[in-house]
């Protein structure tokens, strides 16, 4: 039996089972430790801050009925294994970026990111207004959990190579560091795809077992030092335009809280979502100029690269088209997309695009 499949049924199973004897929910009482387990090390410039921002906000709106404790990746489990830990009940939730679990179902790929997808405002809008939470939801029944978008690092460097890219051929047998679908589409093109914790990659990219990197952008790619190995940074990529972060709660310590409690998480994870993006948008311009002040030399993509970009990313979609809820969370997440995407481009676009030209 496919296991999604078991798991769904046992799931509803079980709900149906519990409506039909018990008359009202139980509510735990008094004050509940909560520990949270994160795909990032500790300290790991914003993302960890996400983590930690979300936390912080349930701690001061619960008025003492809950504490989250926060552990960085590996202090209880390791970077990857959360989801697991999670959904087993070692933890109550995690704090990551859930295209780091497309092996549990690729559709988790849409609330962090997919190549060629949303940016930070398109996804939001898809998320509260075009279905996108509905579909987390739907997804986290599976596995017994309740999601939450809870950051945004918004739109993502190409990032650290130790050569130039001149053409398609040059990702042939480069080994690069990149997680979700836009590795797989990089696989596509002759690349070995790493996908490793954050906190690993400096010494990976130093050692030389790998040749290249992404992260994030420019403050936390600062933070964590690339270009003290290299001075070649593409500041623009195909694979992560607006990465959303997310917090995934065991479904049934979720359900234990009270109505109260759980729209203080909810509403916890929507402010750390808005004040993380802002933290990265707000630092990204100077780090920039610090880098370019060190040597950093920024490149962009020629476009026989971003073309081959495209049609790789298309394959990885249509590889996962005979899953029912991936081709319904693709369509519905295009459909938003194209939607978004025709009012900002002749709005906000037009507009930058003539401030920038009258101010200079």
């Amino acid at each position: 039996m496919d296991r999604r499949s078991f798991l769904t049924k046992s799931a509803l199973g079980g709900t149906a089972a519990a409506a039909s004897t018990l008359a009202a929910p139980a509510y735990a009482q008094g004050n509940r430790t909560l520990t949270m387990v994160t795909t990032w090390g500790r300290g790991l410039a914003g993302v960890f801050d996400a983590a930690q921002k979300a936390a912080d906000n349930i701690n001061a709106m619960a008025d003492g009925q809950l504490t989250v404790d926060v552990k960085g990746a590996g202090e209880l489990v390791g970077a990857f294994e959360v989801f697991d830990a999670v959904t087993a009940g070692q933890a109550d939730m995690y704090h990551g970026a859930d295209y780091y679990f497309v092996g549990q179902h690729p559709a988790y790929a849409f609330f962090t990111s997919v190549p060629f997808g949303m940016t930070a405002q398109e996804l939001v809008n898809w998320y509260y207004h075009g279905g996108g939470h509905e579909f987390h939801d739907e997804l986290g029944q599976i596995f017994g959990l309740k999601s939450f978008l809870a950051g945004n690092t918004g739109a993502q460097a190409g990032g650290w190579f130790s050569k130039e890219i001149k053409g398609p051929e040059d990702f042939n047998g480069l080994k690069f560091r990149m997680p979700g679908l836009g590795g797989k589409a990089l696989g596509k093109l002759g690349a070995s795809v790493q996908n490793l914790p954050g906190a690993e990659v400096y010494q990976a990219l130093a050692s030389g077992a790998i040749d290249g990197t992404e992260w994030i952008g420019p403050w936390a790619d600062e933070k964590a030092g690339f270009q003290e190995i290299t001075k070649i940074y593409y500041t623009a990529g195909f694979h992560e335009p607006g990465a959303g972060l997310s917090i995934g709660m065991n479904r049934e310590v979720f359900e234990s809280l009270t109505p109260s409690q759980q729209k203080i998480v909810e509403i916890a994870c929507a402010e750390a979502h808005q004040w993380n993006l802002a933290q990265f948008l707000s630092n990204n311009s100077a780090a920039l100029g610090r880098l370019q002040s060190a040597g950093v030399k920024t490149m962009e993509f020629p476009d026989s690269v971003w073309d081959a970009f495209g049609g790789a990313a298309d394959a990885v979609h249509q590889e996962n088209m005979g899953d029912d809820i991936y081709k319904r969370v693709y369509d519905s997440y295009m459909a938003s997309m194209r939607s978004s995407s025709a009012w900002i481009a002749k709005s906000d676009g037009a507009y930058s695009k003539q401030r920038d030209r009258v101010l200079g």
